[in-house]
């Protein structure tokens, strides 16, 4: 009996041990999934960053990949509003990323905002299948970060079923994230942490 407790000890042990050695070496490059790129009706940018994302977005726009940028609107806090009441006016996620756009010579007709305010990447999702419905879009490039390629890939996928639009997941080169070697780094060991808990709430059929 003994001898049937250690060989199963040691044997999750093992595994556990091969886990730990995969997401060392493959954990980070396997979060990063990018798709050839094409020529596309438009470029989403996503939100959660200040400035890697959107210096992507008009990269792309700037070497002729699309015609418009549209960008998300992140989440906007409670505190906001509150501010707002007492004169006081805080830049959206939004209106920073339109107003660098615009100072790097983007036409503001070739930007796309959003009024509503976004809380994860399936509800960024959800507003990019109503753009594509109402603009009649066939092929959009979705910049984020490395580490968010993947899941986002999904999501978007996912919230895209049945539109006839497809999905080019774009990582910006602007970002300093390294997936081969993401221990090294404590903000990328978080990211990773995140993005594969996330990720596998996504399979299960859920997920934010």
């Amino acid at each position: 009996m003994r001898t049937a407790v250690r060989r199963t000890v040691l044997a999750l042990l093992v595994l556990v041990a091969a886990a730990v050695a995969w997401l060392l070496v493959y954990g980070g490059r396997y979060l990063q999934h990018e798709d050839p790129l094409q020529k596309s009706d438009a470029i989403f940018v996503l939100a959660g960053t200040r400035a890697e994302r959107v210096l992507e977005g008009f990269e792309l726009y700037r070497e002729g990949y699309a015609p418009v940028i549209m960008l998300s609107p992140g989440r906007r806090e409670p505190g906001e509003a509150l501010l707002r009441t007492r004169g006081i006016r805080l830049p959206s996620e939004e209106e920073v990323a339109r107003d660098v756009l615009m100072q790097l010579g983007v036409p503001p007709a070739a930007i796309i905002g959003q009024s509503s305010s976004v809380d994860n990447t399936a509800q960024e999702a959800s507003l990019l299948r109503a753009n594509v419905l109402s603009h009649g879009w066939k092929r959009v490039i979705v910049v984020t970060s490395k580490l968010h390629t993947r899941r986002s890939a999904f999501a978007f996928r996912r919230g895209l079923e049945s539109t006839g639009a497809a999905v080019i997941m774009r990582a910006s080169r602007f970002d300093p994230s390294d997936p081969a070697r993401w221990w090294r780094s404590r903000p990328d060991v978080r990211f990773v942490l995140s993005e594969w808990q996330k990720l596998i709430v996504y399979r299960l059929g859920a997920g934010g």
